[in-house]
């Protein structure tokens, strides 16, 4: 799987794509969607300016069809300390689901962050999305025990629907 780094050209597509896979709001709906948990937009233009100017280091890469090439996948990984990485913002068009580009996406960015330095992998998932940890866990993941506070006082993200909402840290050795 190709993965290059996202351009400021791709920022309308990419923002779709990641609406339309975390909150559901396309024909074809995503296996992982947070429908009763978290509401509204995911990510907005201004949004991921702001992260990306934040965090310099990071690679927000994407994945296009062969075709088309149009973006089927996003990630951003983001080199931590001893030689960890943060993985977020991880999306696969909802439509070419189920065709494993997830397992391939995933495993194309792991391979990204090994060859710059990376022998971990972090995440933080949404506690109560236990479909979506167990996609992790078979992929070699694991839960640390480390949790990380949602953060209720910023709508950024998203409305939470819910007041039990915590990031369950999730971590592969590479």
């Amino acid at each position: 799987m190709n993965l290059e780094h996202a351009t400021e050209a791709d920022f309308p597509e990419i923002i779709d794509l990641v609406n339309t896979a975390y909150r559901g709001n396309g024909a074809v709906a995503s296996w992982n969607i947070e429908t009763g948990i978290i509401e509204g937009t995911r990510l907005t233009d201004s949004l991921l300016r702001q992260d990306l100017a934040a965090k310099p280091q990071a690679h927000f890469l994407v994945t296009r069809d062969s075709e088309s090439h149009a973006i089927i996948g996003t990630v951003w990984l983001e080199p931590l300390k001893n030689d960890a990485w943060y993985l977020g913002l991880f999306t696969v068009a909802p439509a070419l689901q189920k065709q494993h580009l997830g397992r391939a996406l995933l495993t194309a960015a792991e391979e990204f962050a090994i060859a710059h330095g990376a022998r971990s992998m972090r995440m933080g998932v949404l506690s109560v999305r236990d479909t979506l940890i167990a996609w992790y866990e078979r992929r070699g993941y694991h839960r640390t025990g480390e949790t990380e506070p949602y953060p209720y006082d910023d709508n950024r993200f998203g409305t939470p629907l819910r007041d039990d909402l915590e990031f369950a840290i999730v971590e592969k050795c590479l």
